[in-house]
């Protein structure tokens, strides 16, 4: 027998205060984005993307508390965000934390969140924040029980019908990208390994331009440093003057931890500790492969011995060639395809367990 799909046009709505719902606290100590090392604990702060967190950390600055899972934010605009994860919150940037007083999952949380968002939209600003205070006195929409409670269970299998729904084309379009790439590599036999210079390859090699961390400015554009996480970011800037901006290339890290190498298909902000490296008409799938190749410099190079502009120029690696002697790109594309596809399978077979 088939389920009725519910609708939220189908539910009864009440009022309820947000102290009423949820304890609200404000992050303890002095936590601070460029005074806090790299790590991988997220710090939420105040923005529209990527779920408020503005970096990974490994710690706090002492005084602050790591925040369970489980609980939600609202930052200064009254952005609101569902953490399943630890993290910290910077202490600066006013993150309201809010703390469930009742029985709570992910699904309740997330419907709740939508619902905090739709109450604080266009209400918040610089010039009139969203204060622990204001947040407290906040009412939110919720669907109701017989009792006139919040209906707890109905957010639960509403947000559970959509995620399915959402699956169900990740599904289609995952089925559909394997059915594009899934073919084997007729037609290249045993394909040939040569040796190439970096200076004979790449098009472009570019270390990027000093920015002192004095002189960032707080933006959204990714600033891609000599970490060995998080694809090499940093953080996210806003500098536009003096800067150097690549896009669709990758990046190896010259010094700190040397020798790591990222693919960044979109447009970032390199520090001078990394070089960019760019192809002439390559695809992210050649691109991928470049990474994987050139971070084995890593067991070359270490903290004392970084890769200055003269020594990147002259590097030697293998690539696959073809018969003209060549860097084979057909066939390096094809190939990281092929794992592409391979990689497809397996997520869906975890998306059908689900």
């Amino acid at each position: 027998m088939k389920q009725n799909r519910l609708s939220l046009n189908d539910a009864e709505w009440g009022e309820f205060k947000i102290s009423n719902l949820f304890e609200i606290e404000l992050s303890k100590g002095d936590n601070k984005a460029d005074l806090l090392n790299v790590g991988r604990i997220p710090l939420i702060s105040s923005g529209l993307n990527k779920n408020g967190i503005t970096k990974f950390v490994d710690s706090g600055d002492g005084k602050s508390e790591i925040i369970a899972n489980n609980t939600i934010t609202v930052d200064m605009f009254g952005q609101s965000f569902y953490h399943y994860y630890n993290y910290y919150a910077v202490s600066h940037g006013r993150v309201n934390i809010l703390h469930p007083n009742f029985k709570a999952n992910k699904f309740i949380l997330l419907f709740c969140v939508d619902s905090i968002n739709k109450s604080t939209c266009n209400i918040f600003s610089y010039n009139r924040m969203c204060s622990s205070t204001r947040l407290s006195k906040l009412r939110i929409l919720l669907p109701i029980d017989n009792f006139r409670n919040p209906n707890w269970q109905f957010m639960e299998d509403y947000i559970k019908q959509e995620q399915k729904d959402i699956a169900q084309k990740v599904i289609s379009y995952y089925e559909q990208k394997m059915l594009e790439t899934s073919f084997d590599l007729v037609g290249f036999g045993d394909v040939e390994w040569r040796e190439f210079i970096f200076n004979d390859v790449f098009r472009k090699i570019q270390r990027g331009k000093r920015l002192k961390k004095d002189d960032h400015i707080e933006g959204n554009i990714p600033y891609i440093s000599s970490t060995s996480l998080n694809n090499g970011l940093d953080q996210f800037i806003g500098n536009e003057d003096k800067v150097r901006k690549f896009k669709n290339n990758i990046t190896l890290a010259n010094s700190g931890s040397v020798g790591s190498c990222f693919y960044h298909e979109y447009e970032y902000i390199a520090s001078d500790h990394v070089t960019s490296l760019t192809l002439d008409k390559a695809d992210k799938y050649i691109y991928l492969f470049m990474a994987t190749i050139i971070k084995r410099l890593e067991e070359k190079y270490s903290f004392n011995r970084e890769i200055n502009d003269k020594r990147i120029r002259k590097e030697r690696f293998i690539l696959p060639a073809d018969e003209n002697g060549n860097p084979h790109w057909d066939y390096i594309s094809k190939f990281m395809q092929k794992l592409e596809a391979e990689k497809l399978e397996k997520v869906l077979e975890y998306i059908y367990i689900g």
